[in-house]
């Protein structure tokens, strides 16, 4: 198969340090929209996990009310690092700390998906659980550690206790 029949799936997840409607994530929550609408109109962006409200701050993860998700589709590495490292996002990256917990576990995770295919909540956590796991594959990776485009499939073995989302 071709790179062209695929694209880049990713997930980041954060454990947020007040609730949304706190005044501590005010900036944060005041953004969303705009930064989400610099994703939307991001060379080689293709799709992001969105509720009715417009974001996916709302969706449950790993059963953890204090845990919010992004995922999105991009064309490439190259396109979500351009986007992620640029604008309004960039800014929202320095000030991270402000508004989500530092964790040990791995929160990010990449994968390639079929062209067309858009990754549920489930398969997100499925891969951020492999990435932890085994390590970067060409199943789950980082940006740091990325692989070609190609099916994958995950290593076979049990899940260590305490992959959760300490803190």
């Amino acid at each position: 198969m071709t790179a062209a029949a695929f694209e880049l799936a990713q997930v980041n997840i954060g454990r947020l340090k007040a609730p949304l409607d706190s005044p501590q994530l005010k900036d944060f929550v005041d953004a969303l929209d705009l930064v989400n609408a610099d994703a939307d109109a991001a060379e080689g962006f293709v799709w992001r996990l969105q509720d009715d409200s417009g974001d996916a701050t709302n969706l449950p993860v790993f059963g953890d009310s204090w845990l919010i998700i992004n995922m999105s589709v991009w064309r490439d590495t190259d396109a979500l690092t351009a986007y992620m490292y640029q604008g309004r996002h960039r800014e929202m990256l320095a000030r991270r700390r402000e508004w989500f917990e530092r964790v040990q576990e791995a929160m990010v995770t990449l994968w390639w998906v079929p062209a067309g295919h858009r990754p549920t909540v489930a398969e997100a956590e499925s891969r951020l659980l492999h990435l932890r796991t085994h390590g970067a594959t060409p199943y789950a990776f980082t940006l740091r550690t990325s692989f070609p485009p190609q099916g994958a499939t995950p290593l076979i073995g049990e899940v260590p206790e305490g992959l959760g989302c300490s803190v």
